[in-house]
């Protein structure tokens, strides 16, 4: 894993912008940075060392005849089977990086449907003068681009393209759209005009010699995939699925550093512990990692260390504390550079920090399987809202002026099947929930150089597992019924039926006690902006302040607003 640069086009000071960019997100590559340059090409890398952790394998890299060059943020994970299939290509590493820029050279983009794996990447052929650029199934792996003056630049973070010289300007759509419906944009946008993501499954192609615009293409058809998968009998869905995690576990914990797990008190975690000792038996060195706070009420160190009674992992506690709070938010409010998912986002950041510092640079963790087994609540209710746990709206748009407030547009999402659950795990892996937690993750797991795998979000199971009818996902009132009956097999009742519980932190009574005075500043500092009614803000934080705390996510809206202004 690793960060990635360039810029395509007529530019005055090509090799000092890349050398800038590079600076700028240093943190995703401690282990190495390079450039290519050509007259209009300019290309960096950033590198963290996980396969292959020599130079020989740094980047950029040039394919064997010199046509290609790379550069790659991710991992292949099924490297070394398609590695099988290449027995012309004269490798000189044993990284993952050759083996795609070898499929590319023989394939073409047709060898994005063979990679298993998280990954953005840009080849320039140096023949057509043209410019490849892929991203990953699911948008595992960021990448964001920009067209100034003719020239397109491109980056692994948001802040690297302002660091190239794009205005920081608010996309005020997306801007009242998160304010009014508590959305984060849609997967081509990002939350600053004129900066845009290329969707998860899709590519594009630049042409130098007639600087086309950037015109993304989908080489991912989930809808087409889900259509021709077999719904199975309950006994052959169990087989099958047992088998993919056990493979998905396995190809994600190929390294050349140390891999250890991130681990909470719920379900996912149980399954990922479980499989994590099932394939490895006879490793009690690979270590857990889970977060808390020191509040009974939130923390879920009983249930973790429950679970850990049946292994022999170590545990890393990670604590949270209260005072650490304002410090983490500015730091990661300018890594992220749009909003993030609060508190709890905090107290993962913790986790990777202490990783680091223990030498453990992979880690694992249970992402994607309540989109792709149902097990949010809302699935079931019917709320509408996209926010786990809350009974009540999460915004008040009120606070908007009416002029601001007009630049919202109600996102309207695909819906390409014929049942509303489907069409809502749809919406939540490809719009709302998994893009928005993948975004979050991968900046404070970078920031701290390390790499997070999902080995839950490999797209076989997250295909096998949506394709099946709505009575193997939820039975008597619990989601993720399937996976309740694979993790009773391997860890028994208490932790199979445990109820779904949001991963949370004390954040409303923090903001109401111990963080009152910095919380009251920013709030303050908030309703000064000229797009918000001051005395709408102060007196929904007066109501706050005296005891209507159902929710802060509001709060927490303005604050981290404001951090990014």
């Amino acid at each position: 894993m690793c960060g990635i640069v360039g810029v395509v086009g007529s530019v005055s000071n090509g090799s000092q912008c890349i050398d800038t960019m590079l600076y700028v997100q240093r943190h995703r590559g401690p282990d190495a940075t390079h450039k290519w340059i050509s007259e209009k090409v300019f290309l960096g890398h950033n590198r963290l060392s996980i396969i292959d952790l020599s130079s020989e394998a740094d980047q950029p890299m040039v394919s064997s005849d010199g046509r290609f060059v790379i550069v790659f943020n991710g991992e292949i994970y099924n490297y070394l089977e398609l590695k099988e299939q290449l027995s012309d290509y004269p490798f000189k590493t044993s990284s993952d990086t050759e083996v795609l820029l070898a499929l590319f050279q023989e394939k073409g983009k047709d060898m994005l449907s063979d990679l298993n794996g998280m990954f953005s990447f840009v080849i320039w052929d140096t023949v057509s003068q043209k410019m490849f650029a892929a991203r990953d199934r699911f948008g595992v792996k960021p990448f964001y681009y920009s067209v100034l003056n003719n020239s397109l630049f491109f980056a692994s973070e948001i802040k690297t393209l302002f660091a190239a010289g794009v205005e920081k300007i608010k996309n005020k759509k997306v801007w009242a759209n998160y304010l009014s419906f508590g959305t984060y944009g849609l997967p081509n946008e990002t939350f600053w005009h004129n900066i845009h993501q290329l969707p998860g499954g899709h590519y594009f192609e630049y042409d130098l010699k007639t600087l086309n615009k950037v015109q993304p293409l989908k080489w991912y058809d989930f809808v087409e995939n889900i259509k021709n998968t077999p719904q199975l009998a309950e006994e052959d869905l169990k087989a099958s699925y047992l088998a993919l995690l056990q493979d998905s576990i396995r190809l994600r914990f190929r390294a050349d550093v140390p891999v250890g797990f991130n681990i909470s008190g719920g379900l996912d975690s149980s399954a990922l512990l479980a499989l994590v000792n099932q394939e490895f038996p006879n490793n009690d060195a690979i270590e857990a990692f889970t977060f808390y706070t020191n509040d009974a009420r939130y923390d879920e160190l009983y249930w973790v260390e429950l679970m850990l009674k049946k292994t022999k992992n170590p545990l890393n506690k990670c604590l949270l504390k209260a005072e650490e709070v304002p410090q983490l938010i500015s730091e990661i409010a300018t890594l992220q550079e749009e909003p993030f998912g609060g508190f709890p986002t905090l107290a993962y950041n913790q986790i990777f920090a202490t990783a680091r510092e223990k030498g453990v640079i992979v880690l694992l963790d249970g992402q994607g399987m309540d989109e792709a087994w149902a097990g949010y609540d809302y699935y079931q209710t019917n709320s509408g809202f996209t926010i786990q746990g809350t009974k009540t709206s999460p915004v008040r748009p009120e606070v908007l002026i009416e002029e601001f407030r007009g630049f919202a547009e109600k996102e309207i999402y695909e819906k390409p099947f014929d049942n509303d659950l489907q069409n809502l795990q749809y919406r939540d892996l490809f719009y709302t929930k998994i893009p928005r937690a993948l975004r979050f993750n991968d900046r404070i797991s970078m920031l701290n150089g390390t790499e997070l795998r999902e080995p839950f979000l490999d797209y076989r199971l997250v295909e096998l597992a949506f394709a099946q009818p709505s009575n193997m996902k939820i039975k008597d009132g619990q989601g993720k019924w399937m996976l309740r009956k694979i993790v009773k097999d391997l860890l028994g009742n208490e932790l199979a039926l445990a109820p779904k519980r949001p991963l949370q932190t004390p954040q409303r009574e923090w903001i109401a006690n111990e963080l009152y005075s910095y919380m009251n500043d920013m709030i303050y500092e908030f309703s000064n902006n000229d797009f918000i009614k001051k005395d709408k803000v102060l007196s929904l934080w007066e109501k706050y302040k005296k005891g209507n705390q159902e929710n802060s996510f509001y709060l927490w809206q303005w604050i981290n607003l404001n951090e990014l202004e």
